[in-house]
């Protein structure tokens, strides 16, 4: 593979000397040993008990990230994805690293112009728009507390602890914890045997944990769930009327047709975005299909990597850990890794044909360009150019932005 390079760096006398002393000064403090104070050894005699290679896995942590960034600068590589690190050898007087380093893959694309891919038509029936209406009312609608039993749909605030054989086991307890009847977010056959029962109720709920749950301790086995139902909440659906209207304050929608207009004007703008969207990526299916490239499995794992961590905030901003997403759905890290492979594929699989395209097409940005970007960026965002660039990363990364998205339109204007 052209791409992988294997790049030798040793490290030798004074500043591996400096990383071994480092590594002592930081190891010393938890040795206590007879006739010394606590982190006060002598390097000698810390060195004849534990021996000097007791060091070296801490120098060698001090001593990486210096090393890596003079290997790469020397070299002219730019890496695409994490480098593997090998230590070729080591001793007291030196440490030698070889770094197998992954770049850009060469792209070569045949054609990507006049491609002819027809673009999905825009239609909208009177059917979606009141299904759309109902979606309306439905964000409106009040959350009650309810005094009967529990349906299909409503919301219960339980309590819950989980037993095998008689004992409580890990993670299977809950207090006040909120559950929509219907939504599937918990164990097959758990929200089902909560239907029928009221506020202040106890139930034992026998339920078999699937056979491809995580935890090797309750796959597949027959548990019970002590359950008891703090609160019933249900949702009352607001009529259409005059202070339905007033609720939704919306200028100039003060009648069902009003409404109506709206909301089929609100569809039509969402079906153009998804149509856009979706005649760009049937045209980038189609380049894709004129283009030969070799992605280093090495980018894709980074990618399912970076893929993982944006669902995992996602995941934090609903309250939940990865860990607890795992749980409940089921689902372990191995399998979001095989999940996430295609889609983290086909998204480098884009991104470097559109950077390509953006050669070939001789797209450049200029610095003041960029500027005007984050400034436009930063008052859509309404926040300063500081704060958008702490988040977005800085004025290279907006013209890299900006070099895609006209790449982007060339593709759409030829196609």
């Amino acid at each position: 593979m052209d791409n992988k390079h294997e790049l030798i760096a040793k490290v030798e006398k004074e500043k591996w000397h400096a990383a071994l002393k480092q590594s002592f000064d930081k190891n010393v403090k938890e040795v206590k040993m007879d006739g010394f104070r606590k982190g006060k050894v002598p390097r000698d005699v810390y060195e004849k008990k534990y021996g000097i290679e007791s060091l070296y896995m801490d120098a060698v942590d001090i001593i990486l990230p210096e090393i890596f960034q003079e290997t790469i600068k020397n070299s002219g590589l730019t890496p695409v994805a994490q480098p593997n690190v090998d230590i070729k050898n080591i001793d007291k007087d030196s440490v030698e690293f070889m770094f197998t380093v992954i770049t850009k893959p060469e792209v070569k694309i045949k054609k990507y112009k006049k491609l002819k891919v027809e673009k999905p038509k825009l239609e909208i029936t009177d059917t979606e728009v009141k299904k759309e209406i109902e979606h309306l009312k439905e964000k409106y609608a009040e959350i009650v507390l309810k005094n009967d039993k529990i349906a299909e749909g409503d919301t219960v605030v339980i309590d819950f602890e989980g037993f095998k054989d008689g004992k409580a086991f890990d993670g299977g307890k809950g207090e006040n914890y909120p559950l929509e009847i219907g939504s599937k977010t918990f164990i097959p056959g758990f929200e089902e045997q909560l239907i029928g029962l009221k506020a202040n109720d106890k139930k034992e709920i026998k339920i078999t944990f699937p056979e491809e749950y995580p935890s090797e301790e309750l796959k597949g086995q027959e548990v019970i769930f002590k359950v008891k139902v703090n609160e019933v909440k249900t949702k009352v659906i607001p009529e259409i009327n005059d202070e339905f209207f007033k609720d939704l304050g919306i200028e100039g929608v003060t009648n069902e047709k009003d409404l109506f207009n709206h909301v089929k004007e609100q569809i039509k703008e969402t079906k153009l975005k998804k149509i856009e969207d979706e005649h760009i990526d049937n045209v980038l299916a189609a380049v894709a299909n004129e283009t030969t490239v070799d992605i280093p499995e090495e980018m894709v794992t980074d990618e399912i990597h970076r893929m993982i961590h944006q669902f995992e905030e996602r995941m934090k901003l609903q309250g939940i850990t990865l860990e607890q997403y795992c749980q409940m759905t089921g689902t372990t890290h191995e399998a979001f890794h095989e999940q996430f492979h295609d889609e983290a594929a086909k998204t480098l699989l884009y991104r470097l044909i559109i950077e390509e395209i953006a050669n070939l097409e001789k797209i450049e940005v200029t610095d003041e360009e960029a500027k005007d970007e984050a400034k436009k960026m930063a008052e859509k965002y309404q926040v300063s150019e500081e704060q958008l660039l702490t988040i977005f990363g800085d004025y290279e990364m907006i013209k890299y932005d900006l070099k895609m998205r006209r790449a982007l339109e060339v593709l759409k204007d030829n196609n």
